[in-house]
């Protein structure tokens, strides 16, 4: 493993005919257009919340997250707050399946949510995708708002981290909200845009995870190369053998590194 330190996402159902069968030709003549949920969840664990709300710059559609509040939880006490963007495809829960995410959270007292970003390709933003790239980004801020109304989050610990699309998204949400988080993590992120947008959130540390046998990204060198050019606070941790998916989905001590970078990481 080579390290290098620089400074300090419910499935849509068709109503059943009996169901409809039931209703008055009245009830017909005003069907409920709210859209259902769309997309299913992949991790059963008793400590995750499976939770939707209702998205409304997407036309009310009932849009799910993901939510693990630890034990120790007080609401007297500001607890940090970790969100985790998914990769391509997969499902808005997927990151909570991580191993060691879930203990490590119950650990160190991080609320964690993972929020779906509208539509599995929606990239959170990052690419030029229209009216789906916009609605994935808001939908990941909606969360978070949703989380800091319910609970007693410390506003100098939000932090963001996503593998694959979902560091591409990181690197986005950085970017356009670089007041918001107190630290980034991205493992094998897949970002289209140049390396200059790191620019815009430079002020922010930043753990990058990559394994040297990843054939889907390949351009992670060259983002780091340009945190060292600006002086941005960065840990590189290059896993030798590792490739995009299995170095950091079913390697916990992988996991434990971005906890850890979490621990130290604020913003005053």
């Amino acid at each position: 493993m080579k390290i290098l330190i620089q400074g300090s996402i419910l499935r849509a159902m068709a109503l059943p005919l009996s169901f409809l069968a039931l209703h008055s030709a009245g009830a017909q003549d005003k069907p409920d257009k709210t859209p259902p949920p769309r997309d299913e969840s992949a991790i059963d664990d008793p400590r995750v919340q499976h939770r939707t709300y209702k998205f409304e710059a997407a036309g009310g559609i009932e849009t799910p997250y993901a939510l693990f509040v630890p034990s120790t939880y007080d609401s007297a006490r500001p607890a940090p707050l970790m969100v985790a963007l998914h990769g391509l495809g997969r499902q808005y829960d997927w990151l909570m399946g991580y191993h060691g995410m879930l203990d490590l959270a119950e650990r160190d007292g991080f609320i964690v949510t993972t929020p779906l970003g509208h539509d599995r390709r929606g990239w959170f933003g990052s690419h030029e995708n229209g009216e789906t790239g916009r609605l994935s980004e808001l939908d990941v801020i909606n969360v978070v708002g949703l989380i800091r109304d319910e609970f007693n989050v410390d506003a100098d610990r939000i932090y963001l981290w996503g593998h694959s699309m979902g560091g591409a998204g990181t690197y986005h949400l950085a970017a356009k909200y670089p007041d918001l988080w107190a630290g980034l993590g991205v493992a094998a992120p897949a970002p289209s845009v140049d390396p200059d947008q790191l620019e815009r959130f430079q002020h922010l540390p930043i753990l990058v995870l990559q394994g040297d046998q990843d054939k889907l990204v390949t351009r992670t060198r060259e983002w780091v190369t340009k945190m060292k050019e600006i002086g941005m606070e960065h840990v590189y941790i290059e896993m030798k053998g590792g490739d995009h998916s299995l170095f950091i989905s079913q390697n916990p001590v992988m996991m434990a590194k971005i906890f850890a970078f979490f621990e130290i990481a604020r913003k005053n």
